[in-house]
C-alpha cells in the first residue's frame, strides 16, 4: 500500500521462560513434601493418576489416602513416587521411578510449566501448546548451533543439531523420525526442522546480488500441491494429513545445502472412503466419488463412470 510504513515490532521476545527452569522455581520444586515410604500414585477417573499417601499394608492390598478419601488398592495399582530432584525432570530415562503416572505427570508438570519439549532417551516429546512460543527465532538457533544435547534444554533444534553434526563429522546420512496421532504437531515439528538446516546450512550471498529466493526459503516454504488432496477434517483437528513425507535434504562436503526432494505417500486408505462418528471428511477423493459435481468423473476418465450411471 502506498505510503504504509510497517512498525518495528521490537525486539524477540525472551525464550529463556520457555526453555529453562528458573532458579526460584527450582526451589520450590525442591521442597515439595515427599516420603519415600509413603507417597504413591494411584488411578483417578478425571486425573488419570494422583498422588497418595499410603497408611496400611495388607498382604496384596494397600490403603491409600488420595483425592480427600481412603481406599484399598491392589499392590499392582500402586505406584512409587520419584524424589523431588527430579521434578521437571529433562530426561525421563534417568527418573528412579519409570512407570506410567511418574511419566505423565513430569510431562503435564513441564507443559503446565510453558516446557513443550521433554526427552525420554533418545526421543524427543513434544506437547502442542496450539499456541505460537518464542522459541523457534534465530536468537534461539545460536542457543543449540554447535552444541551437546546435555548442554543445552530440550529443544528439537538439539536434535535437528545432533543429526547435523553427526553428518558433518562421520560423513554418513542421517534421519529424523516425526510422528505423533492427529493435530499432534507433526507438520509444524517438520518446519522447524527444516527452518533450523536452513539456518544453518544457509549460503553466503555475494554482495550486490539480486534478491531471489534461495534454496532455504524453497524448503522451508515446499508444500505440494498433492497436499491439497490429501487434507481432511477430523475431531481433533481442522486440517489433517491423509499424507507422509520422506524428506531428503542434499548437502555439500563443506555443510551448505544442496537441494531436497520429497516423497509422498498415501496413508489411512479407509479414510478416503469412510469415517468415523462425528468426523467428516472432506478428502478431495471423496468429494470426486461423492457425484457432486456432474460429469467430473467423465472428465477425469473414471473407468466405472458407465457402470456407475445408472
Amino acid at each position: 500500500m502506498p505510503g504504509h510504513v510497517k512498525k518495528s515490532t521490537g525486539p524477540d521476545p525472551d525464550p529463556t521462560e520457555f526453555l529453562f527452569i528458573s532458579a526460584e522455581q527450582k526451589i520450590i520444586d525442591q521442597s515439595k513434601p515427599y516420603d519415600p515410604k509413603k507417597s504413591c500414585w494411584v488411578p483417578n477417573e478425571k486425573e488419570g493418576f494422583v498422588e497418595g499417601e499410603i497408611q496400611n499394608t495388607k498382604g496384596d492390598l494397600i490403603t491409600v489416602y488420595a483425592g480427600g478419601e481412603t481406599k484399598d488398592w491392589k499392590k499392582d495399582l500402586v505406584g512409587q513416587v520419584n524424589p523431588p530432584k527430579f521434578e521437571k525432570c529433562e530426561d525421563m530415562s534417568n527418573l528412579t521411578y519409570l512407570n506410567d503416572p511418574s511419566v505423565l505427570y513430569n510431562l503435564k508438570a513441564r507443559y503446565v510449566a510453558r516446557l513443550i519439549y521433554t526427552y525420554s532417551g533418545l526421543f524427543c516429546i513434544a506437547i502442542n501448546p496450539y499456541k505460537r512460543y518464542p522459541i523457534y527465532t534465530n536468537r534461539v538457533v545460536k542457543i543449540y548451533q554447535g552444541k551437546r544435547r546435555n548442554e543445552v534444554p530440550p529443544h528439537l533444534f538439539a536434535i535437528a543439531d545432533g543429526a547435523y553434526m553427526n553428518m558433518m563429522q562421520l560423513g554418513e546420512n542421517q534421519s529424523m523420525l516425526i510422528t505423533g496421532e492427529s493435530g499432534a504437531g507433526k507438520t509444524e515439528n517438520t518446519k522447524k526442522v527444516l527452518s533450523y538446516f536452513a539456518n544453518v546450512g544457509a549460503t553466503t550471498k555475494k554482495k550486490g546480488e539480486a534478491e531471489k529466493p534461495n534454496l532455504e526459503d524453497q524448503i522451508v516454504q515446499t508444500n505440494p500441491v498433492l497436499e491439497a488432496f490429501g487434507n481432511a477434517k477430523t475431531v481433533r483437528n481442522d486440517n489433517s494429513s491423509r499424507f507422509g513425507k520422506f524428506i531428503r535434504i542434499h548437502f555439500q562436503p563443506n555443510g551448505k545445502l544442496a537441494g531436497a526432494d520429497i516423497e509422498v505417500y498415501l496413508l489411512e486408505k479407509a479414510r478416503v472412503i469412510s469415517q468415523q462418528s462425528l468426523e467428516r471428511s472432506y478428502h478431495i477423493f471423496y468429494e470426486m466419488m461423492s457425484d457432486q459435481i456432474p460429469m467430473i468423473k467423465r472428465r477425469l476418465r473414471y473407468p466405472g463412470f458407465q457402470r456407475h450411471r445408472g
